[in-house]
This record gives C-alpha cells, sequence and structure tokens, in this order.
C-alpha cells in the first residue's frame, strides 16, 4: 500500500476514520489502495470540515493585545489609535508619544540634537530625508517601511503600487497590511472585488490584534444573520479597547439578549482595563501639548 493512501480522521465510527480517546485527530490508512477512492470523498468532507473547526479556534481566540503591541521605551501597550504614537523611520520602531514628548522636551532644555529614543540615530529633519529611510528599509524587505510606502503609494492614488506593497507585507506577517488589502478587495480599489480574500485578510488582522478588522467582522456576520459569531467578534474588539464595540453591544446585542448582563459587565470591566493599561503621565501630558499645538494652529 503506497503512502498516499493515508487520510485524516473523522467523527463517524467507520473502521477507517477515527478520533482518538483524548479528542486529537489521528492518521489512518485505508485497507487496500482499491478502497481509497471510495472513501476519499468522505475524507475531503470531514478533511474541510476540521480545517473549519480549527480555523475558529483560532480566530475567536482573545488576542493578549492589540496588533498596535507595546512601545519599546516604557513597555505599556500602545493606544489602538496609532495617532498617538511616532513611527521612527531609522529603526521602524513605534514610540508611544509619551515617551517621544517627555524625550524631546528634555533634548530642547538641554540643547541637544534630537535622537530616536530607541536606536540613538539622529532624527530626519525633512521629509524627503524621513521617507528616504522607509524606502532603504524596505529594499531589506522591511515589514514596517513595506507598509508605510504601501500607505504613501494608496494616498497618491497608486491602488496597484499599494497593492504591491502591503501583499509583501503582509506575507511577511504586517498586521495593519492584511486589514488594509481586506478593504482593498472590499472597496474594488485597483483590483476586482472579492469577498473571500477580503474575509481572509481581515480574519488574518482580527487573529493579529486589529481590533477595527474585529469589528468589521462581527458587524458583517451580525448584519447577514451569524448573530452569535457577530457577537463573539464584537466582544473581542470591546475587550481589546474598541469603543464602538462597546456601544453597539449596548445598544443591540445585549438589548437583544445575546449576551448576559453578567457576561456584558465583564466585557464593560475588560475594556476599561484595556484603555486604563494605555495611559500613563507621560502620555498625558502629550496628549495636552497636542491639544494646545492644534488650538494654536487653529487661531492662526
Amino acid at each position: 500500500m503506497s503512502d498516499d493512501t493515508m487520510m485524516c480522521v473523522s467523527y463517524s465510527g467507520d473502521a477507517n476514520l477515527k478520533k482518538s480517546d483524548g479528542g486529537d485527530f489521528v492518521l489512518v490508512r485505508s485497507c487496500s489502495d482499491e478502497c481509497h477512492p471510495d472513501h476519499q470523498p468522505q475524507q475531503e468532507t470531514v478533511c474541510k470540515e476540521t480545517a473549519a473547526e480549527l480555523r475558529d479556534e483560532m480566530l475567536f481566540k482573545q488576542p493578549e493585545s492589540s496588533h498596535e503591541g507595546d512601545c519599546p521605551i516604557c513597555c505599556l501597550p500602545h493606544s489602538i489609535n496609532s495617532d498617538e504614537a511616532t513611527l521612527m523611520s531609522c529603526c521602524g520602531k513605534s514610540i508611544c508619544d509619551g515617551c517621544d514628548y517627555a524625550n524631546m522636551s528634555r533634548e530642547t532644555a538641554s540643547n541637544l540634537h534630537h535622537v530616536c529614543l530607541f536606536c540613538r540615530q539622529p532624527r530626519p529633519t525633512t521629509k524627503e530625508d524621513y521617507n528616504l529611510h522607509f524606502e532603504k528599509r524596505a529594499a531589506a524587505n522591511d515589514p514596517v517601511a513595506l507598509k508605510r510606502i504601501g500607505m504613501k503609494r494608496c494616498d497618491t492614488g497608486d491602488f496597484k503600487g499599494a497593492f504591491e506593497y502591503w501583499t509583501k507585507a503582509a506575507e511577511l506577517g504586517e498586521i495593519i497590511s492584511h486589514f488594509y488589502l481586506g478593504l482593498m478587495y472590499h472597496l474594488g480599489n485597483g483590483l476586482e472585488k472579492d469577498e473571500k480574500k477580503e474575509t481572509y485578510h481581515m480574519e488574518q488582522a482580527a487573529i493579529g490584534g486589529h481590533p477595527e478588522a474585529r469589528f468589521i467582522l462581527g458587524s458583517d456576520e451580525w448584519h447577514y444573520g451569524s448573530k452569535e459569531r457577530g457577537t463573539k467578534h464584537i466582544v473581542i474588539a470591546a475587550k481589546l479597547g474598541h469603543d464602538t464595540a462597546v456601544k453597539i453591544l449596548r445598544e443591540y446585542v445585549y438589548a437583544a439578549g445575546f449576551i448576559s448582563k453578567e457576561e456584558f459587565a465583564e466585557v464593560l470591566r475588560a475594556h476599561q482595563a484595556a484603555l486604563d493599561a494605555m495611559k500613563s503621565p507621560q502620555r498625558e501630558d502629550a496628549e495636552k501639548f497636542k491639544a494646545l499645538m492644534q488650538e494654536w494652529e487653529r487661531r492662526e
């Protein structure tokens, strides 16, 4: 008998298809090469069902943190709002506004040159130098730089270029690029709309901790009738600190009875804990300074 006759197991009681007592799937062999074609259709169905179960197990696991990760300086979780951090072109690290503001204030007060707080390289003084750093890093297949250049291409209407850069970044595990690709397949910017590919990239982003991708998946599932799956997605997004997810849970999901009072209370506690973990006195100072500068620019 050839190795080609090795098959996956199923939940059925078939003699050739079984599941171990421990609940794990094991490989079994056909009784002969001749009987293999008879079992193959059943095995293909079982394999697809098993793959879907394993995919859902991975998809609905609560991420430990959002896709933004932690600030490498203060080691606190980044805000899920990417505008509250600075992406360094020299090393590709994202520094939270609190650490960046504190460092810039120290350097200014001491009349020091501004350097990256992580790698200590001089910070670029022009947009051209800033973008040049990313170009060099992208040439070395840095996924963050590839994502960044994809964003620049998208901003200029070069959707084909954006797609190429984001695809390469996503292949290297860059979560935000998966999210952008999902949006491209949804909107059809520069390529044909593809619901399956849109869902795949949104799910990859959600698995990586992207709360907006998770919320979009939940909204779609809820809208198209899969209320239970939609609720799971929205709950996970809320626990990552997504404010709109909490609002939808309160006004629709909880009100419709898809989660209990105790479950909703637990979600609220987790949501607040996620938000509190993102706070620091330095970040509050940076937020005040940013608001002051915005007010100054508005008056001018």
